[in-house]
């Protein structure tokens, strides 16, 4: 049975509700839990919601690093926050994964800090799961503001490995997020990473893909800078709360409209679940030794449940194992490509 480190404070929704979303967790998934953060907040909550404490401890920590504070600093300075602790005992083997929904630049940086990067990774990646048909891997979504091209290559590689390990996708098309379709668009950062995608056998890539175009099928890796891919994730779930939102409006204007509505309610259960981000829960970090979730900052139990289920499932497999293959073959590859080259410089 594997042992889920959770942390259970520092998001938006508040300790209670995440606990909600572990005893949603122990009622439909088979693991036992580890909840870090203050004793009594939890102890609280538990009771609360009548959490069952039968495949459930509580580590007790000090601290909470909160959604304001310095993600550089505080992983430093607040040694026994929640995250802190809950990444320590994941070092040190004590459970098989870790969850959070807090500050997500203080989890990237802590998992950078305790846990550690696999072998070969340059840069580790916030992968998030866009919740389209079929669902489509965005990385990054928010941790790497800056990259280069190389760093996004590393991305594509990832990104494909984890959507044929757990989406089953035999060759995941890779595309490019950019402001056209054309090889010479974009920063020469994407001018380069175009080539350098292109060019590389174990990549499936498609080409430059616009924003407007992703959620028409066009690939099931979209590669970009955390910058641009965490202003598009947020768009994207902005458009489908609005959409969502238009939709009731419309059906509950009027009688004749509530009646069309009850007529077509399976159809629309399916459009909301098709929208919702929640269905995936989590965002994987990959690039780091051991799996680490992150949970959407405001989470409700539903979420934090599904990215838990999340956590579970990136554990089962030797998904770390086929990451740092492949980012070995691509070093490898690099290295062949460094030395020709310099060959024809000495001709």
């Amino acid at each position: 049975m594997k042992r889920i480190i959770v942390d259970v404070m520092g998001s938006d929704k508040g300790t209670e509700e995440l606990v909600r979303g572990v005893l949603l967790a122990t009622k439909e998934l088979d693991a036992e839990y580890v909840l870090v953060g203050d004793r009594a907040t939890i102890e609280a909550a538990a009771s609360a919601c009548e959490l069952s404490m039968d495949r459930v401890e509580i580590v007790h920590a000090s601290e909470v690093i909160t959604m304001e504070d310095d993600p550089l600093s505080v992983t430093r300075t607040k040694t026994d926050s929640s995250m802190s602790v809950g990444l320590k005992l994941l070092a040190e083997g004590k459970g098989d994964a870790f969850v959070s929904a807090g500050n997500t630049g203080a989890l990237f940086t802590g998992a950078n800090l305790i846990i550690r990067k696999i072998k070969g990774a340059r840069r580790p990646a916030l992968a998030a799961v866009l919740p389209m048909q079929p669902p489509v891997l965005l990385l990054d979504s928010g941790a790497n503001v800056s990259v280069t091209s190389d760093y996004l290559e590393q991305f594509a590689v990832m990104g494909s490995v984890y959507m044929k390990r757990m989406m089953g996708i035999e060759s995941p098309r890779v595309g490019l997020l950019n402001n056209g379709v054309e090889e010479h668009k974009g920063t020469d950062v994407q001018i380069e990473a175009y080539q350098k995608l292109r060019s590389n056998p174990e990549l499936n890539f498609v080409g430059n893909v616009e924003g407007n175009r992703v959620m028409f099928n066009t690939c099931d890796v979209l590669v970009a800078d955390g910058f641009t891919g965490n202003i598009f994730l947020k768009t994207m779930e902005g458009m489908g709360k609005l959409m969502l939102k238009t939709m009731k409006k419309m059906f509950f204007a009027n009688t004749k409209t509530k009646l069309a509505a009850l007529m077509v309610k399976s159809s629309l259960k399916d459009v909301k679940k098709n929208f919702d981000a929640s269905e995936f829960g989590g965002a994987p970090i990959l690039g780091i030794a051991r799996p680490v979730i992150k949970g959407h900052g405001s989470s409700d139990a539903k979420a934090f449940k599904n990215a838990i289920r999340q956590a579970i499932a990136f554990s089962e497999t030797d998904l770390t194992a086929e990451l740092t293959e492949a980012l070995a073959r691509l070093s490898a590859k690099k290295k062949a490509e460094r030395a020709a080259e310099e060959k024809k410089e000495e001709t």
